[in-house]
């Protein structure tokens, strides 16, 4: 029975392959062998001659899939096993770790209600880390790289609603804030942080977070908040205003 600790793929970052944790890289890879691990691990399961022609698209279909090969057995020469061929099918090895998968996950969890916040509190540090393959522009890695963005987002602005509504504000105050740091500019992220001061009663950090926002929105793009934002300070306005 194999008991070396398991293969690990990261893509958020940047590449990198290592056994166990991040102190053991299996070193630097050609660009076509990451490219060829970095597409497994975002698609799964794929067709030997899908994986080539996405990999290889401007040459014959013959050459794409020599390509593959030689990719595959440079691979093979690393991490054996990383890779399982089955027929005409390529996918990892089950017990393959990939980080994107793993972000995933959390996030699904986070966006359904039916899972219990305590499994999903705690923001994994795959939560807050950068972009998926940063420098990488094929189409393909354009395109999860900006469904990863939505994901992650999505699912740190909602941890911090249930949050709130779970009375942990502490908590909610530092997902809210992740959210905020990772898109400046995204109003949502930012509504969220002054929701989080709102139901705590900070008035003074709620409106401190509000016109820091509006701040940086008029400097980078030269607008408002919207109407949303507004109606947030409307409601904070009241609550200082005294009654009559």
């Amino acid at each position: 029975m194999d008991a070396s600790p398991p293969l690990h793929v990261a893509l958020l970052d940047g590449f990198a392959l290592y056994r166990g944790g991040p102190d053991s890289a299996l070193g630097e890879l050609p660009h076509g062998v990451q490219r060829v691990v970095a597409r497994l691990g975002l698609a799964g399961r794929s067709a030997r001659t899908a994986v080539a022609g996405q990999l290889w698209p401007d040459v014959p279909e013959e050459h794409a899939l020599g390509s593959l090969r030689s990719a595959l057995w440079r691979l093979h020469k690393v991490a054996p096993g990383l890779v399982v061929a089955s027929g005409g099918v390529l996918c990892l090895a089950a017990g393959v770790r990939v980080d994107v998968r793993e972000l995933t996950e959390w996030a699904r969890g986070v966006l359904d209600r039916r899972v219990p916040v305590d499994g999903v509190a705690a923001v994994p540090d795959i939560g807050l880390r950068g972009e998926l393959l940063p420098g990488w522009y094929d189409d393909w890695v354009l395109l999860e790289r900006e469904r990863l963005r939505q994901l992650r987002i999505h699912a740190l602005e909602a941890l911090a609603d249930r949050l709130i509504s779970a009375g942990r504000f502490g908590e909610a105050s530092q997902a809210a804030y992740a959210a905020a740091q990772a898109e400046p500019l995204r109003e949502s992220a930012h509504r969220v942080v002054v929701r989080v001061h709102l139901a705590e009663g900070n008035v003074a950090e709620a409106m401190r977070a509000y016109h820091s926002f509006r701040l940086l929105l008029d400097a980078e793009l030269g607008v408002a908040p919207t109407p949303q934002m507004d109606q947030l300070v409307g409601a904070l306005r009241r609550v200082r205003t005294p009654a009559v």
